[in-house]
């Protein structure tokens, strides 16, 4: 009589839609209790049984799990699903699309641990992708695409699934430069002008939008969720000291409706002309909520749709660029963001010191000013000179 394999070493079986023999072994449970099951297969039986007996040894080893395909796909598909808990759905939006686009179908088929190595994910695999991506897509892309991977990786590597994997991602420490990213830029004086202008002759939710992010440096996160109990149009003239007309820029579009940062939180004073763009915005909603009827969805937003709900990032792009057609600017050359550069610049070319425009925007220090609008920002390194030559004029020969 055949001797019956103890239980947990497996079995064997012949498969009639196959014709092979089968080795199959029970390498753990799922959480809601299904067996994860490995297999192996041979054309005799013979063949089958060294199959299962070389399960038996992975398992032992603890490299078991992998066998079969626990592949990048399915670690990358795992970190999109369970692992950006708290984000954003635009966030977990960009980062699937960028998977899906670039990681998946170029590495998707690697194995993140095989014993036999003909299928594991290696350093140089990762390098020679990276370098292929580099070609075509920004150095920022770069970051965010070895990002997905690394965290992938990480959070396989701490599944029971997962026992033995290295993740070869942190030995690719030299990110190859991608292309070069579009640069952000800022309105002159005239472009602004005639872009307030336009903006305020359109008479619309949009044209408004564009008047008071370009004249507080609000970012586009910011100035689209702003409520109405945060906007006071009027201040208090006979508080000690006075209150201005002012905005408290205290939540943004970001997951929780957290801003950027903790100094990001801040209030800011209104020049005249956002003052009355707030207040054309608040007459012109009062004629939307009176059209929408019962189709109003009343949520306080300053700048808000037709029937009270929060514009998107894609609405406000093209209701500023239409603003830029009327201005006479070529509408595809800028994003709404390029409004607090403008806000930056202007206010450099007026003699605003980095410190105080750094409190303005919202940066948590200045050396953040200096890096994002360092092509915005006049050299302070010209005030020592300029300063000397009005202390000590010119010699008289």
């Amino acid at each position: 009589m055949p001797k019956t394999r103890s239980h947990g070493d497996g079995g064997l079986y012949w498969s009639e839609p196959r014709q092979r023999w089968i080795a199959e072994l029970t390498v753990g449970w799922r959480p809601n209790g299904k067996r994860i099951v490995r297999r192996g297969s041979g054309k005799t039986k013979t063949e089958a049984k060294a199959a299962l007996d070389r399960l038996l040894e992975r398992r032992k080893e603890g490299s078991a799990t992998a066998v079969g395909g626990f592949t990048v796909t399915e670690a990358v598909r795992d970190f999109l699903s369970h692992g950006l808990n708290g984000r954003s759905t635009a966030t977990v939006e960009k980062l699937t699309i960028l998977a899906e686009t670039h990681i998946i179908p170029a590495l998707g088929g690697r194995v993140l641990l095989d014993p036999r190595q003909t299928k594991e994910l290696t350093v140089d695999d990762v390098d020679a992708w990276l370098e292929e991506k580099a070609e075509v897509l920004a150095t920022r892309t770069l970051h965010d695409l070895r990002s997905i991977l690394r965290r992938s990786i990480n959070r396989a590597a701490k599944r029971p699934k997962g026992k033995g994997i290295r993740n070869v991602v942190l030995l690719c420490d030299e990110l190859p430069t991608g292309r070069a990213g579009r640069r952000s830029k800022s309105l002159t004086l005239a472009q602004a002008v005639a872009v307030l202008g336009a903006a305020e002759a359109e008479d619309s939710t949009y044209g408004d939008y564009t008047v008071v992010s370009l004249l507080t440096g609000a970012r586009t996160e910011e100035a689209r969720p702003l409520l109405w109990p945060e906007v006071d149009l009027v201040g208090k003239v006979d508080a000690d000291p006075p209150i201005p007309p002012h905005v408290n820029v205290w939540r943004s579009v970001r997951a929780g409706g957290d801003t950027k940062t903790k100094k990001s939180r801040r209030s800011l004073a209104l020049p005249g002309r956002a003052v009355e763009a707030m207040e054309r915005q608040a007459r012109r909603q009062k004629r939307q909520r009176e059209l929408a009827s019962d189709r109003w969805q009343e949520h306080g937003i300053v700048f808000a749709s037709d029937v009270g709900t929060e514009l998107d990032a894609a609405n406000v792009r093209r209701g500023f660029r239409r603003i830029l057609k009327i201005a006479g600017l070529e509408p595809q050359d800028w994003t709404p963001r390029e409004l607090r550069h403008s806000f930056v610049s202007l206010l450099s070319d007026n003699g605003l010191t980095i410190e105080e425009i750094s409190r303005l925007v919202g940066h948590s220090d200045t050396k953040v000013t200096e890096l994002v609008y360092r092509h915005q920002l006049r050299p302070v390194i010209q005030d020592g000179a300029k300063t000397m030559d009005a202390i000590f004029p010119d010699s008289v020969a």
